[in-house]
């Protein structure tokens, strides 16, 4: 079991965006010092829901703080960077950290950020898989040209090789490059993870029963598609989630319910879209008990059940819990903790 931090940089009702700022980078350093497996960054932009525009960026000031833990964006979002640039980013982080740089990317939303960044409504909804496609062989290949609809240019040399690692270190890093994981929440974006043989990220709306759902359908595609039954089999998959610790579920969950939903509505009202299209959000009160339901937030025992459960229906091992719910600094950092001491041995 591989336990790390979900980490948006969340920016609560009354706070400073440098104070979330300040949290996010506590809690990815304590989540090292309390023997968590890895943290995983968020990027948002133009709204409080989450105040980091740049999950690399982060996660390069995180590489350079701690030693041991593992780094991965939650996730770039692709249609608004151009492949090539996150790219030579990322072999840069993988070549620099010793490995412990993981590479998530997602499709994003229709938002204002792609007028703002120039790329366009077609970005988001047809551009996906080719961006993803010459990203892939930019992490793969020593040189790389492109003659696709949205990019297009002559052979250039790849630098940094981010398999440069494996020569100087063979037991260090992922072979050819960092790890590449998929955000995925529809069968569209399952298939295309499952043909590229990308393990995927799951969301923390998503209960057991859906996840499971999406972990079998992305094992029959990967199949179908070539893949050799021992890679589908370590995938790797990664399921999001929300923890909270206390001394019981009560409390765990009143915590969560008194900050969350003013954090939710102010972060997921300011969204605007592109182009103007209506997008229902959700009531960020029932929301917030949805995750307590779902998730490790209660007492130790409960927090170790609860993953542990999650384990067994999808077979997922992989967690990344959002820790910073209550929107406290202290609090954050005490509920980091009690997850690496309290609730990761009842896992072992």
């Amino acid at each position: 079991m591989r336990v790390g931090t979900f980490v948006l940089a969340a920016q609560f009702p009354g706070q400073g965006q440098g104070e979330a700022l300040h949290r996010a980078v506590r809690s990815a350093e304590v989540a090292e010092e309390a023997g968590l497996d890895s943290v995983w960054l968020a990027e948002h932009h133009f709204v409080p829901y989450g105040v980091c525009p740049s999950a690399v960026t982060l996660a390069a000031l995180l590489l350079g703080r701690t030693r041991r833990i593992r780094v991965g964006t939650a996730v770039s979002v692709l249609p608004t960077a151009h492949p090539v640039a996150l790219g030579e980013q990322a072999a840069l982080l993988h070549l620099t950290s010793g490995g412990r740089f993981t590479l998530g990317v997602g499709r994003g939303g229709p938002w204002v950020d792609l007028e703002v960044f120039g790329q366009g409504l077609a970005a988001y909804e047809h551009g996906f898989p080719e961006s993803l496609d010459l990203l892939l062989r930019w992490l793969r290949e020593p040189r790389v040209e492109a003659r696709g609809e949205r990019f297009g240019f002559r052979e250039v040399a790849v630098v940094p090789r981010p398999d440069e690692l494996l020569r100087a270190a063979p037991d260090a890093g992922e072979p050819g490059g960092p790890e590449v994981v998929v955000a995925c929440t529809s069968p569209k974006s399952v298939r295309l993870a499952a043909e590229r043989g990308l393990p995927m990220l799951l969301g923390m709306h998503c209960g057991d029963e859906d996840k499971a759902e999406m972990v079998a359908l992305w094992r029959r595609l990967a199949l179908a598609a070539g893949h050799e039954p021992e890679t589908v089999a370590a995938a790797g998959h990664v399921s999001a989630g929300v923890a909270q610790i206390a001394d019981t579920a009560a409390d765990a969950t009143e915590t969560l319910t008194k900050a969350m939903p003013g954090w939710l509505k102010q972060g997921l009202d300011a969204h605007v879209t592109v182009d103007g299209r209506h997008r229902a959000m959700r009531d960020p009160v029932a929301y917030t008990e949805m995750l307590c339901a779902l998730h490790p937030v209660g007492p130790p025992r409960l927090a170790a059940d609860r993953l542990a459960a999650t384990a067994e229906r999808t077979g997922i091992t992989r967690f990344a819990l959002l820790v910073e719910g209550s929107g406290d600094l202290a609090a954050t950092e005490e509920n980091v903790r009690l997850l690496g001491s309290d609730v990761l041995p009842l896992l072992s």
